[in-house]
Formats: structure tokens, sequence, C-alpha cells
């Protein structure tokens, strides 16, 4: 048994100062993890922070900070906030499945925080990275030549807010319109464009989705009504 008491678990984790560049300061590549010890020092973790403070209080001069981060270490940040947004998420539909008995009837009530946790975890992956390339394609068009590097960091990073707080139920609109925020400064600071042409990419990259979304739907719905609508009975006859 050591210094740090009976109980202590520890871990040690050396990371490549050249991986993960941004989470390790100078001279302190490594981080320890003690349980029943006073003193606990999580640098990978304190640097997350910092980088997602920056992002909400000082977001330009964060964006332009980060031109230079390593793709792994924009994917581990990401990846991290979207895990906890995902359990978090969970959570929220085990309370609804708990708070609703009428949902006792559905066939995926029990799986159901599971179900969300995998389309929160594994789906935002996907759409975010399907958006980011989309998004290029509207920042290429209007000039921006940066490299669609750039503009994943621009995503990835803009989409700090909705990934804190994108789980708390009917405020998570709110926190998109301020990643939508955070994606125009993204872009315009990365990619070196003007706002103008940032605001317009970032614009139609939204937009148009949406625009073929909604059309979708309206389509849907319409053959919906028109396919179950009930013709009206036949008169009585006298």
């Amino acid at each position: 048994m050591d210094r740090w008491g009976a109980g202590m678990i520890s871990v040690f984790i050396r990371t490549s100062a050249d991986r993960f560049s941004w989470f390790s300061r100078p001279g302190n590549p490594e981080i320890w993890f003690y349980s029943g010890a006073s003193k606990i020092s999580f640098s990978i973790i304190d640097a997350l922070v910092t980088k997602a403070k920056g992002f909400l209080l000082a977001p330009v001069e964060t964006f332009q900070q980060s031109k230079a981060d390593e793709p792994s270490a924009v994917f581990t940040y990401f990846g991290v906030f979207l895990l906890i947004n995902a359990l978090l998420s969970a959570v929220i539909a085990m309370f609804i499945v708990q708070l609703f008995p009428g949902l006792d009837n559905l066939p995926i009530r029990g799986p159901l925080p599971a179900l969300v946790f995998l389309a929160m975890f594994v789906g935002g992956f996907i759409i975010t990275f399907v958006f980011a390339a989309w998004l290029h394609l509207c920042v290429y068009i209007l000039g921006g030549r940066k490299g669609i590097m750039q503009t994943v960091r621009a995503v990835m990073y803009g989409s700090t807010l909705c990934l804190h707080f994108g789980w708390i139920p009917f405020f998570s609109f709110i926190f998109a319109l301020w990643s939508f925020v955070l994606w125009i400064l993204g872009v315009r600071e990365l990619q070196e464009m003007s706002t103008g042409k940032a605001v317009a990419a970032v614009i139609i990259a939204v937009i148009i989705p949406l625009i073929v979304l909604m059309l979708l739907f309206a389509y849907l719905f319409i053959s919906a009504v028109t396919t179950t609508q009930v013709s009206p009975p036949p008169f009585d006859s006298f």
C-alpha cells in the first residue's frame, strides 16, 4: 500500500505531444487518476473544459488558436462531449418513459433509452460529417480554400453549445441557434473568409436541407391523407 492510502486506484496515461498537442501542458504529458486520494490531476479533462469555455466565452479568439489542431484532437473533443450528450439524452428518455404510463404499450418502451443513446452518439457523428462535407461544398463555391478539415473544425467546435446543453428538453432550439452563430464564426476564422460569405455559406448549407425535408414531409403527409380518406356513406334509400 502506498502513500495515497487504502483503496487507491491509479491509472497512468501517457499521451503523445504530437498527437494531442493541446491536451497536455508543456512538460506534463501525463494524467493520473486517484481514488480515495486528495490529489487529482486531470490534464486532458482540464484542457477539454478550458477549450469548451473558450468557444462559449471567447469564440473568435479560440477559433483563431485552433487552426492547427490535429484531427485526432478535434475528433476527441467532439466525441467526448457527444458521448456525454448522448448519455444525458438517454437519461431524459428514461425519465419520460417513467413519467408517461401511456407509453407502456409501445414495443420500444424498454430499449428506448438505449436507442436514444445510439441515435445521438452514432447518428451524431454521421450527421456531423455529412453536414461538414455539404457545408464545405458551399464554402468552396464561395471561395474558401483552406481545406475541408478547417470546415470540420468549424462544425465540430461550433457545436459546443449544442453538445453541452442540447439534451435539455424544450430549450435545445435556443442552443442550436447559438451553434449556428458559432458555425459562421468558425467558417469565417478558419477559412479566412469575409463575414458575408461565411453567413451565406452556412445559411445555404442549413436552409436547402430544411426545404428538402419540409417538401418530403409535406408529400408524405398528403399521400397518407389521400390514401386513408374515407368516402362518405351512401344516402339511405327511402
